[in-house]
């Protein structure tokens, strides 16, 4: 089998990590760092506290903190205009995954000539770039070890930029930062998360035993541990086993890309701005009963993660009872359970399964092939 496998040069783990990011900029011979955060994050006095930490040990930090959900080719234009004139020599990304993606492109646009609209794509960024740290403050994206970021490219469309140069030197994982998390936020994130693994082991085409072995994890850590998370937020074993999963699933994706459920999902956040995870989680039972028939087996196989202990007699006994399980602790979370809840008209849906055609790097990947006319029915049985 060939195949090949990237993830971050760098990835710390633990409890109060965070205390550590001034040595870590001296690490990478730092001395004036940009912050990319959100107007939300810089509310919880997070920013502050790892700001004044950097200033402390003698660094000179600038802010950014104007990134929006789903952020749009201007927020991030703007930001590496910033990066650009404060005359930074590293980027830390603070934060979901927004934070995050955006830090990625300006760390390279802050360097480069290259138009951002030319590095859409697989592998279309030229050059190097400027040392990144990335911080999670939410268990979802794994974006801290992908080397992917998204842009909303116009009124409802979305453009990824994927290449090897947006992974991170390092990545600083700290459960600490996460206890903060509403349990609405918690739940959505979360099955982001559990997406990317599912998704990242049933993908169609670089699907790699490496892969296959952080998704398993991934989904062993992030199933036991969800609902503690959501029901008990400071709880931090919780968030710690969230958080690591949600790494995991990262690193697995970023090798076996993700497929029909992110598709389907993107439209969802493009036309109604509905969050990414909440996108993912609409449409994960039906996608899941939609590809039962090409990944019955794969299904099968991680039923022990989701259910250990659970004994079956057929693969297809299993590959129903991991949905079920799915569809189970989808219907637990404090999230609307159905398109029509989170405000879809349900005239729309054919305009939503068109737009979901134009993603076409994610649909490649899913274990059965998707029409235009499979993705209206998922998105009616998810109404």
């Amino acid at each position: 089998m060939d195949f090949q496998f990237e993830t971050c040069r760098r990835m710390v783990f633990a409890p109060g990590a965070s205390e550590q990011l001034p040595a870590f900029c001296r690490e990478l011979e730092l001395t004036h760092l940009l912050l990319v955060t959100d107007p939300g994050l810089l509310s919880t006095g997070i920013v502050d506290t790892l700001g004044k930490l950097l200033e402390r040990s003698g660094l000179s930090v600038s802010r950014y903190s104007d990134v929006e959900a789903d952020p749009p080719e201007q927020v991030v234009l703007a930001a590496a205009d910033y990066a650009r004139q404060q005359g930074v020599d590293g980027i830390i990304g603070l934060g979901g995954g927004s934070s995050m993606d955006v830090a990625k492109l300006i760390a390279v646009l802050a360097r480069s000539s290259q138009p951002l609209n030319e590095m859409y794509g697989i592998g279309n960024v030229r050059g190097d770039r400027l040392p990144l740290i990335q911080i999670p403050t939410t268990a979802g994206t794994g974006s801290e070890v992908t080397p992917i970021a998204i842009v909303t490219t116009g009124e409802t469309t979305k453009m990824g930029v994927v290449s090897p140069q947006l992974l991170p030197d390092i990545a600083l994982l700290d459960p600490a930062l996460t206890t903060g998390l509403p349990p609405a936020v918690t739940a959505a994130t979360g099955i982001d998360a559990m997406v990317h693994a599912i998704e990242a082991y049933t993908s169609k085409i670089k699907k790699n035993p490496y892969s296959d072995m952080l998704a398993r994890q991934a989904l062993t850590l992030m199933a036991a541990n969800l609902h503690t998370a959501i029901e008990q937020g400071n709880n931090l074993e919780a968030r710690a086993n969230m958080l690591l999963g949600a790494c995991l699933a990262g690193q697995a994706f970023a090798n076996a890309p993700v497929a029909a459920v992110h598709a389907l999902a993107y439209p969802l956040g493009g036309h109604y701005h509905i969050p990414h995870g909440l996108s993912n989680s609409l449409v994960l039972p039906s996608v899941l009963e939609f590809n039962a028939s090409a990944a019955a087996n794969l299904y099968a196989e991680l039923l022990p993660c989701v259910r250990p202990g659970d004994t079956v007699l057929s693969p297809t006994a299993a590959c129903d009872q991991f949905i079920q399980a799915m569809r189970q602790l989808v219907a637990q979370a404090p999230l609307p359970q159905t398109l029509k809840q989170a405000g879809v008209p349900e005239s729309d849906l054919a305009l939503l399964a068109s737009d979901a055609m134009l993603q076409q790097r994610l649909l490649v990947n899913n274990p059965r092939e998707v029409s235009e006319a499979d993705a209206l029915a998922i998105y009616r049985a998810a109404f």
